[in-house]
């Protein structure tokens, strides 16, 4: 097997994991899919519920039934759009962003348990290469 297929093998296996929700289920305070929103809401500015759609693959319908749902757990707000009335925006309440650094601190524990044992150089060198590589990648 080459490296490219090395590769490919490593992602889909943690495609599948994701898509199981593997992570998610490590929370019992928030739905799984709503993590994705905050991840989403986290990282981007002036996020509308049309930009969550694109940002997690789903349709728009899709996307405002799953900011309801944020909206309903006190996780997200609706604001208006500073540049244009019209439309609002999504942000984090408070216990979103708590929601999110406990989220993070879960999957940065998974990641540094799967790394246990690794010197600091190679764990450097995998962020660096890792962060490259999915710079890299479209979408």
């Amino acid at each position: 097997m080459d490296d490219v297929e090395r590769v490919e093998a490593a992602m889909v296996a943690v495609r599948r994991r994701q898509s199981r929700r593997a992570l998610a289920r490590l929370h019992d305070d928030v739905q799984g899919a709503l993590y994705d929103v905050l991840d989403a809401v986290e990282a981007g500015s002036a996020v509308t519920v049309s930009s969550l759609a694109q940002a997690l693959g789903v349709d728009q319908p899709r996307a405002s039934r799953l900011v309801a749902a944020a909206v309903a757990e006190g996780l997200v707000r609706r604001q208006a759009d500073q540049a244009d009335g019209r439309r609002s925006v999504l942000v984090l309440t408070a216990a979103g962003r708590e929601a999110a650094e406990r989220a993070h601190r879960t999957r940065q524990a998974v990641f540094r348990s799967a790394m246990d044992g690794w010197t600091d150089a190679e764990c450097a060198e995998f962020a660096r290469l890792l962060t490259r590589f999915v710079q890299a990648l479209p979408g």
